[in-house]
């Protein structure tokens, strides 16, 4: 739960960075309350990876500023890295440690390592940390840079792409731990392209695109934005006309009895409507990014 009396853990004031004429993000205002979830949700390339490196100072802003934990991103930065855990999107590690050695090196910059908590995060995420690091498959090292992130219990996780390489399993371990992070009252900012990941831990979302901030929403107002693609197989051939005219219902065809739709927000119209019929089956996609996006584009001039 968000804590509004103490300090932001993060706050962007104007900030734009510049890669010489190439844009990385401009001029972005966001706040993240401490004890939240909070999704940064965009494409490859959109800004998020670049954000946060300047909130890491990896790279300096071109103007505006960041503060993270109430610290200033430059001036501070020996300090913040002390409080936050970090995950990069590439990650990179000394191949020929173990992982039990990558943690123990990093354990010692911070001043010890909990082992207890170290193993328990490693058996959670079936990870054995004494192979060398050049012997991981991609799952496993990206296991190795969670359980680095989330060891010293950090005030703030900062992860970038978190679930790379991750399968479906580790996936819902990796999001209990999460939640299991804000319920302790810490913060974590979620950098994703994956909309159903952000969605189901999140608390609010922010969402980037080509280095500009098109909107910060709770969950639930992303939600009514996301526009799902819906396969209906009834038992016999349905009028379309009976779905067209549903308000949020578009892209409605059908070839026999097997009908195609898009719902905007809430399915419970789609299903009223289709419970008139005998139904054989049902198959709901995953909302897609881009057409959250372009829901929100609707009526305005992005550039």
């Amino acid at each position: 739960m968000a804590n509004l009396s103490t300090p932001l853990a993060v706050q962007l004031s104007g900030l734009s960075k510049f890669y010489g004429s190439v844009r990385g993000v401009v001029d972005l205002d966001l706040e993240v309350h401490t004890g939240e979830v909070f999704g940064y949700l965009g494409p490859n390339g959109a800004g998020k990876t670049t954000t946060i490196r300047v909130l890491l100072d990896l790279l300096r802003p071109t103007s505006g500023s960041a503060t993270v934990l109430g610290l200033d991103s430059v001036a501070d930065a020996i300090d913040i890295k002390r409080r936050v855990g970090y995950l990069p999107g590439e990650l990179a590690l000394y191949d020929n440690m173990t992982g039990l050695q990558l943690l123990e090196y990093f354990g010692s910059l911070r001043g010890g390592i909990e082992w207890p908590y170290a193993r328990a995060l490693a058996e959670r995420l079936d990870f054995d940390p004494s192979m060398k690091i050049k012997e991981y498959s991609s799952g496993n090292r990206q296991k190795l840079g969670l359980i680095q992130a989330f060891v010293s219990r950090p005030e703030l996780l900062i992860l970038d792409e978190p679930t790379s390489g991750l399968d479906p399993l580790m996936q819902q371990t990796f999001l209990k731990m999460v939640d299991e992070v804000r319920e302790e009252g810490r913060t974590v900012f979620l950098s994703s392209h994956d909309l159903p990941e952000v969605e189901a831990v999140a608390d609010r979302v922010a969402i980037i695109r080509e280095g500009v901030l098109v909107t910060v929403s709770g969950i639930a107002e992303l939600r009514t934005k996301a526009m799902r693609r819906i396969q209906i197989t009834f038992a016999n051939n349905v009028p379309i006309d009976e779905f067209a005219n549903l308000p949020g219902v578009g892209n409605v065809s059908a070839l026999g009895s097997v009908m195609e739709l898009s719902v905007e927000g809430t399915m419970d119209r789609v299903i009223k409507a289709a419970s008139g019929h005998e139904v054989l089956n049902f198959r709901s996609a995953e909302a897609d990014l881009e057409d959250v996006f372009l829901n929100y584009y609707r009526g305005q001039d992005v550039q």
